[in-house]
């Protein structure tokens, strides 16, 4: 019994003395930490003081320096930029063209940079070149088509002979012949019963062609085919039917009928 107490005893004082010799070692270990910042604190301290003096002695011509080394690399890369800025040339703009036209000669104009010159391409060929005035407009006079679709186009060249991209290309038909119109009903000449009245105005033309009868819209279709309900008004009755290309082309035919 006296053992067992006496080796408890032991095993405690054991115990007892490896907890105080933990921490023996943690208070050196914090000391050192302590130390070594303070240290740290003090370098740089110490270096901030020899950095204000250098600055005091030399900071002003090396802070011009680093300025105008920074000015000079700005300028270099605003006159690549201004340079590059030069170089481009930008594409001339054409004034909006009808879709279709019924002549033969046009009119293209537009407006461009000063002192440039505009190159004019129908079709693909070049045709004029003309200069672009002091208030920056250009003009095309008499601008030759083929029969059909047309492809306008214009390059601006500047005086140091720099060409622009090709302009946005417009297209305008040129339609030289009238429209095709046919009238089914009725007949020229006719006489239709009162009781028949009002009556459908029916015929054909060129697709994409629009139809008036006594200067009101017909109905068309796809196909060219149209129609009109009309009132007839009592004794004799003129019909008269315009079909009106998108080139202004025209066809007309006038009908007269009679009621009884």
């Amino acid at each position: 019994m006296v053992e067992q107490q006496y080796r408890k005893l032991r095993v405690a004082s054991s115990n007892l003395a490896i907890g105080s010799q933990n921490n023996m070692a943690r208070s050196r270990i914090q000391r050192h930490l302590q130390e070594q910042g303070l240290r740290n604190i003090l370098l740089a301290i110490g270096g901030i003081i020899i950095i204000i003096i250098l600055m005091a002695t030399y900071g002003v011509n090396a802070l011009v320096n680093f300025s105008l080394l920074v000015t000079q690399r700005s300028s270099n890369d605003d006159v690549k930029s201004a340079k590059n800025d030069v170089a481009y040339v930008a594409p001339p703009v054409i004034n909006p063209l009808n879709e279709a036209t019924k002549s033969a000669q046009i009119t293209v104009n537009g407006y461009a940079g000063e002192k440039q010159t505009i190159k004019l391409y129908v079709n693909g060929k070049l045709t004029d070149k003309t200069e672009v005035k002091k208030n920056k407009q250009f003009t095309f006079n008499n601008v030759s088509l083929e029969k059909g679709n047309n492809e306008i186009k214009t390059k601006a060249i500047n005086s140091d002979k720099k060409e622009s991209d090709y302009s946005v290309i417009i297209n305008i038909n040129y339609i030289d012949k009238p429209p095709a119109l046919d009238v089914t009903y009725p007949q020229d000449g006719q006489t239709i019963s009162k009781g028949d009245s009002p009556i459908k105005v029916t015929g054909k033309t060129d697709p994409g062609v629009k139809v008036t009868v006594n200067d009101f819209w017909a109905i068309s279709q796809d196909d060219g085919s149209f129609s009109y309900t009309l009132s007839l008004s009592d004794g004799d009755n003129t019909i008269k039917i315009v079909a009106t290309d998108d080139a202004g082309n025209q066809t007309t035919k006038e009908l007269k009928v009679k009621t009884n």
